[in-house]
């Protein structure tokens, strides 16, 4: 009786002290976002689970189910591109895939508002673990991934399931994860969730040839043998071809065209004289999301600036990354890592700055959401504080506080 006894005291006691030392953080942050959205949404009277009436993704997968690729009739007030008097939705598929399965349970009535919330949340649970595997402690952890997901420009496109806020969060966590997974060494589901993310918007490909640089980086200062690390990139690598040859296989019975999506057959630019792309968006582009201000004055006094505004100001985990590039450089810490990912950053701001609307009405810089999870891996990498100072709590403090405003003034 004596052993039993000091057997189940020494198992309660090693649970006990696992429980002490468990990470209870992530709870947490489920905990407070779920609370956050539900006042959010009751104060302004918002459902925050039902479907969208910009529900373009579920038509696809309707449109799947009756195994068709167009969709059976227009929807005026739609982004869809017209081809050969078909209609189709003009964006990449991959947000139509949980759509698909979706359906079998709500039908046309998909909880688009609940996805694009998961969707966030997950990719705030990613960034975080990416943060404590890099070395932050809990609070500055929790920190850098509330400021990325409720202190940026993503905050916004969470109260509305709609086409374009599902794409942006979609690809926000599978990036998300994809670049947790690379860290931690998981090669092949990585470069799967990097390619699916490239199904949901399309720039991220430039950052492709980054990933596997970060990973064999990664896994010779690991000691890894080249043969070995070679060998362990060819699944995910195979894998992530499949999907592109999906995509190209897709277009191309859509369109003839494997490479397009469907974006230059909307109105606007097949037969209203638009350019999608162009360098002289450029100058414009950049006097308004990248140094325009958030406010300014009209005949009703200041007022917030509702087609966008300085992506720094809207997402300013930019300023840490920008703060952080000027240490390393002068520092001399900027490796050719580092120098690759800003390159990726520049290149990517700068396709984004030749889109002819930029995101139309929005708060901030919304397309500039999709470099916020490579903004978080500069952060991980070497040579950074693994705790925010005080003037980055400040930031952090402002930049939830603005966005909770900006985006209930843009919503309401």
């Amino acid at each position: 009786m004596n052993h039993f006894c000091h057997f189940v005291g020494g198992a309660c006691g090693n649970i006990y002290r696992r429980a002490c030392r468990a990470d209870y953080t992530p709870l947490l942050l489920c905990w407070a976002t779920a609370v956050f959205y539900c006042v959010l949404c009751a104060l302004m009277g918002r459902n925050p689970i039902g479907p969208s009436g910009y529900c373009t993704y579920t038509l696809q997968a309707l449109a799947w189910r009756d195994g068709q690729i167009c969709l059976s009739q227009d929807y005026p007030w739609l982004e869809l591109a017209i081809y050969q008097g078909k209609y189709f939705v003009s964006f990449p598929p991959v947000p139509s895939v949980p759509l698909y399965f979706l359906t079998f349970l709500f039908g046309k009535n998909t909880p688009d508002h609940l996805l694009v919330k998961l969707y966030m949340l997950f990719g705030l649970l990613a960034i975080y673990r990416m943060m404590r595997d890099a070395g932050y402690d809990k609070a500055s952890a929790a920190g850098l991934s509330l400021l990325c997901s409720f202190g940026s420009c993503l905050l916004a496109l969470t109260l509305d399931g709609a086409v374009w806020y599902q794409a942006q969060l979609l690809a926000y966590m599978l990036t998300c994860l994809a670049l947790l997974l690379i860290l931690r060494d998981h090669p092949t589901p990585a470069l799967f969730l990097y390619a699916l993310a490239v199904g949901c918007r399309p720039f991220n490909v430039l950052y492709g040839l980054l990933l596997y640089a970060l990973y064999i980086d990664k896994a010779r200062k690991d000691g890894q043998a080249w043969s070995t690390l070679l060998h362990r990139l060819i699944p995910g690598t195979l894998l992530g071809l499949f999907v592109a040859a999906a995509y190209a296989l897709y277009n191309y019975a859509r369109f003839g065209n494997p490479l397009e999506f469907g974006h230059n057959y909307l109105p606007e630019f097949s037969t209203q004289g638009g350019t999608q792309f162009a360098l002289w968006h450029i100058p414009a582009n950049f006097k308004t999301f990248v140094l325009g201000l958030p406010f300014s004055e009209g005949m009703d006094g200041w007022t917030l600036n509702q087609f966008g505004f300085s992506f720094l100001l809207a997402s300013p985990v930019f300023i840490l990354l920008l703060v952080q590039c000027a240490v390393d450089l002068c520092a001399r810490r900027f490796t050719l890592l580092k120098g690759g990912l800003v390159l990726c950053f520049i290149l990517h701001l700068l396709l984004l700055l030749m889109h002819r609307t930029f995101g139309g009405y929005q708060f901030g810089a919304r397309y500039t959401c999709d470099m916020i999870p490579y903004a978080v891996l500069y952060l991980c990498l070497p040579g950074r504080r693994r705790s925010l100072r005080v003037w980055e709590w400040c930031l952090l403090a402002a930049a939830i506080g603005f966005c909770v405003y900006g985006t209930a003034s843009m919503a309401l």
